[in-house]
């Protein structure tokens, strides 16, 4: 299948988290966390342009330093209005269709960024707006979200709520009255949404995914979601690792705002 519109894929990185300050620049296989997950992206056959957007902090000159090091694309914006920066990215890259992944996925699988951006492509015509995360099942961590540009630049003009310019695309996904929603579930039938998390938000979440890098980037650099799960069912010690996070999501803060999300769809710890 060729892609016949033009993708922008903004992966949304900045140094000032609260919780793990700085963790875009931690360790993983001799890399910062940022290249590893760029690597990761770049090898996703439908990604199109690839742009890190990040903030007009000072503290995020570190970022665009990275990117000019590594000859990488990227986008300066506002600080807490993701929907701005993503818009803007997109304005500037010109795309047809605008993808996003946080850069706190450095175990996202490339082949689910393919699966959901293909079905988005054969279904443009059908979905303003397709993800892999309404509802998830894939391990917390490979989340990939891709609307057309249209349906951005309306919620970019319309969305009012604070979480809702934070996050960029609640707009969307609260308003299946407005936008056509698309999901892509995992194939296998199971839902590790809430029993597994590959994303990064405190230590130990950096010491599992780090783990995972030690025991499989050497031996297969493009190891996929089956080869982390094969590794945590042999090794259960590795999964327990960061378990009392299990299902911690920013829903949890929102859950009196969210029309669409359920108690069972966060963990409130």
């Amino acid at each position: 299948m060729k892609n016949q519109i033009k993708i922008v894929t903004v992966i949304q990185a900045r140094t000032g988290s609260s919780r793990l300050p700085d963790k875009i620049f931690l360790p993983l296989a001799d890399k910062p966390l940022l290249f590893r997950m760029y690597e990761r992206v770049a090898s996703s056959k439908l990604k199109g342009t690839i742009i890190i957007a990040t903030t007009t902090d000072k503290s995020d000159d570190k970022v665009e330093t990275f990117c000019k090091e590594h000859k990488l694309n990227y986008y300066r914006g506002h600080q807490t209005d993701l929907l701005d920066r993503h818009y803007q990215t997109a304005k500037i890259y010109k795309a047809d269709a605008v993808a996003k992944i946080p850069s706190d996925c450095p175990l996202i699988d490339p082949r689910i960024i393919d699966k959901v951006f293909a079905f988005y492509l054969e279904h443009k015509d059908e979905y303003d707006y397709v993800s892999n995360l309404h509802p998830a099942t894939y391990p917390d961590g490979n989340d990939v979200e891709i609307m057309s540009f249209e349906a951005l630049e309306n919620a970019w003009l319309n969305a009012k709520k604070q979480f809702e310019r934070e996050h960029t695309t609640p707009y969307l996904w609260e308003n299946p009255d407005k936008f056509r929603i698309g999901n892509v579930t995992w194939e296998t039938g199971l839902d590790y949404s809430m029993t597994h998390r590959f994303t990064i938000d405190y230590q130990e979440d950096y010491e599992f995914i780090k783990k995972v890098y030690d025991e499989l980037y050497n031996k297969k650099p493009d190891f996929s979601l089956e080869d982390i799960l094969n590794l945590l069912n042999e090794n259960p010690d590795i999964k327990k690792i960061n378990e009392k996070y299990y299902g911690v999501n920013w829903y949890r803060n929102h859950l009196d705002e969210l029309k669409t999300i359920t108690l069972n769809q966060t963990n409130i710890i």
